[in-house]
């Protein structure tokens, strides 16, 4: 199930698939006959449509978010972030079924795979309600490299993606609503409150798996991250961060304020670009 969603290419298509999976894993669960998890050969990249063309983070173009351009650039972002999710999801079920988990945590990131495929749709419907699509625009290139790191590491998986690129999301996206909130765009508005509602429990089931495999382990969570961090995180965590949300998920100041770039207290700021 997992490799087909990852093997599917079209984003609306692969979306579709996913939620259906996610469905029928739920109601044999609720049945009381778990599907098997078993073992398969997940793709090293998974499928993508021909567009859109994926540049380095560099060249992508920069726009300001005051613009109908810079939002609609925005969702795109945004877009691109959650099929990526969708994915990344679906990747950790098939790319370590060969470590002894329990089955609540096949529960979490199926569930979570299939928010991120309801999330990367209403961000496309906000697009095509603004004359635009998925695809339209260039995009990040980098966004699997954490996937690719961390390809042989769990606790490195965990780390890298719930942990440090999906808490970056709950540091940005009270600016983003902010953006389209000064924009008058209730639908951009409601998909991403849902959108930051819903990352919350992502970062939580991150952060619950990395500190139940120390446990097993017998090694410090906090040590542990900063290593898995330093090793398979490009560059330091950018402040300002949502202290608020990554308590709710899990996620204390000790873990990440060693890693940030500048030790200074967090200042406001204006919209910062999506998570990267």
């Amino acid at each position: 199930m997992a490799v087909e969603v990852l093997t599917t290419a079209d984003g609306r298509a692969k979306t579709a698939l996913s939620r259906r999976h996610a469905a029928d894993w739920f109601a044999a669960r609720a049945a009381g006959q778990p599907i098997p998890v078993g073992r398969a050969e997940p793709p090293l990249r998974p499928a993508r449509p021909a567009k859109p063309d994926l540049l380095p983070p560099r060249d992508v173009p920069r726009r300001r978010p005051g613009t109908p351009a810079g939002r609609i650039a925005l969702l795109h972002a945004v877009a691109h972030i959650e099929l990526n999710a969708v994915d990344l999801h679906w990747d950790i079920v098939a790319r370590f079924g060969h470590v002894p988990m329990p089955l609540g945590f096949y529960d979490d990131w199926v569930k979570a795979a299939d928010e991120e495929s309801k999330h990367f749709n209403l961000m496309c419907d906000c697009l095509e309600a603004l004359g635009s699509h998925y695809g339209a625009l260039p995009a990040h290139a980098g966004m699997w490299r954490a996937a690719e790191d961390t390809v042989d590491d769990l606790p490195g998986r965990l780390a890298v993606v719930p942990m440090v690129l999906e808490a970056r999301g709950l540091d940005v996206t009270p600016g983003m609503i902010e953006v389209f909130r000064k924009a008058g765009d209730t639908g951009a508005i409601a998909a991403l409150e849902v959108i930051y509602a819903e990352e919350v429990g992502h970062v939580a089931y991150g952060s619950k798996w990395f500190n139940w495999l120390c446990g097993r382990a017998g090694t410090d969570p906090k040590d542990e991250f900063h290593a898995l961090v330093r090793r398979y995180f490009h560059g330091a965590l950018k402040p300002p961060f949502n202290e608020e949300k990554r308590a709710e998920a899990g996620l204390p100041p000790d873990f990440y304020w060693p890693l940030a770039e500048d030790l200074s207290p967090p200042a406001a700021t204006g919209a910062p670009h999506p998570r990267s």
